[in-house]
């Protein structure tokens, strides 16, 4: 019995250090911003915003390839700043909010590209639809104590994803050709994180 307890004790030890090298980081809504922009009319860029949405970081402090991202996004506070247009964007019509009241990104793989460069993988489910994605980042920055004691990180990622992957389909022609809306989507988050 005391060469098992020996045995698990030892366990223990040896992964202690592995457990000690990750660190959690929440993503603070509000010095964070979840943005995008779609194509209007063929001729400019419409852009909005979602308000609310929530967010886990785990940093692997000596093998950042081994980090971990999740991320939600409440549909609801989807922002143009045009409410007219924000609620046909609630609808049926698009995001189908009352049937489908959120969205999430959970990441599978990180890799490094550079200096202070990522690419992170991972499946974005919107519409219930679930497809894997690739986030362009840059950072994370160094960390930084904030006045009342916290310490900070900050990240901006983009990707560009088709609208149509996700059900989100609907349109209207134009007499001059073209369509009101386009299918290409960017999307950037601005995210600042505190660590836990």
């Amino acid at each position: 019995m005391k060469r098992i307890i020996a045995s698990i004790s030892t366990i223990i030890a040896l992964a202690l250090p592995a457990l000690a090298l990750a660190s959690t980081w929440t993503i603070d809504p509000d010095h964070s911003n979840i943005g995008f922009k779609v194509k209007h009319l063929m001729v400019s860029n419409v852009k909005g915003n979602f308000d609310k949405h929530t967010g886990v970081v785990e940093i692997n402090d000596k093998d950042i390839t081994k980090s971990k991202v999740q991320v939600t996004i409440d549909t609801k506070s989807i922002n143009t700043n045009v409410q007219k247009r924000d609620e046909h964007l609630r609808s049926a019509d698009f995001f189908d909010v009352a049937k489908y009241p959120t969205m999430t990104f959970v990441s599978t793989k990180v890799t490094k590209v550079g200096k202070n460069k990522l690419k992170v993988t991972g499946n974005l489910t919107l519409h219930g639809v679930t497809k894997q994605v690739v986030l362009d980042v840059d950072g994370p920055t160094k960390e930084s104590k904030d006045p009342w004691g916290n310490i900070r990180k900050g990240a901006t990622a983009t990707t560009k994803i088709n609208r149509k992957d996700f059900g989100l389909v609907w349109n209207a022609a134009l007499e001059t050709g073209g369509v009101m809306v386009g299918d290409e989507i960017t999307i950037t988050l601005e995210i600042e994180m505190i660590k836990k």
